[in-house]
């Protein structure tokens, strides 16, 4: 982490890591209250999702082990914007991602999200 004296650095992580929990995923109530209205998605699969897709398609995912979060980075672009990248590793590969976060009334929540795998070198 980048050490944002605010804390946000340490709350934009713990919401990464509760939107990767299986339980949490599940739960559409509790993921629509971190995704902004117009949320939209490119998975590391090449697929764009847009926020009811990705509602829909969570409620079904089978559980799974969350990866391990490495290299997490903050960086703020405006008082209430700021973009998350870090890598996702899993044993099977790993996965750079990126998502940008904007604070309303709602708190912070993410507008965009995007996977691109990792070639196995």
């Amino acid at each position: 982490m980048t050490g944002d004296v605010d804390g946000l650095d340490k709350l934009l992580f713990e919401l990464e890591v509760r939107l990767m929990g299986p339980e949490f995923r599940r739960d559409r109530e509790k993921v629509s209250s971190l995704l902004h209205e117009d949320f939209r998605e490119f998975g590391s699969s090449g697929r764009a999702w847009s926020r009811e897709a990705i509602l829909d398609l969570l409620q079904s995912e089978p559980l799974y082990l969350p990866p391990d979060i490495v290299e997490f980075r903050v960086t703020r672009l405006e008082e209430a914007t700021a973009l998350v990248t870090y890598r996702a590793v899993r044993a099977s590969g790993s996965t750079l991602r990126s998502s940008l976060w904007v604070q309303d009334e709602g708190g912070w929540r993410m507008l965009f999200h995007q996977g691109t795998k990792v070639p196995k070198a």
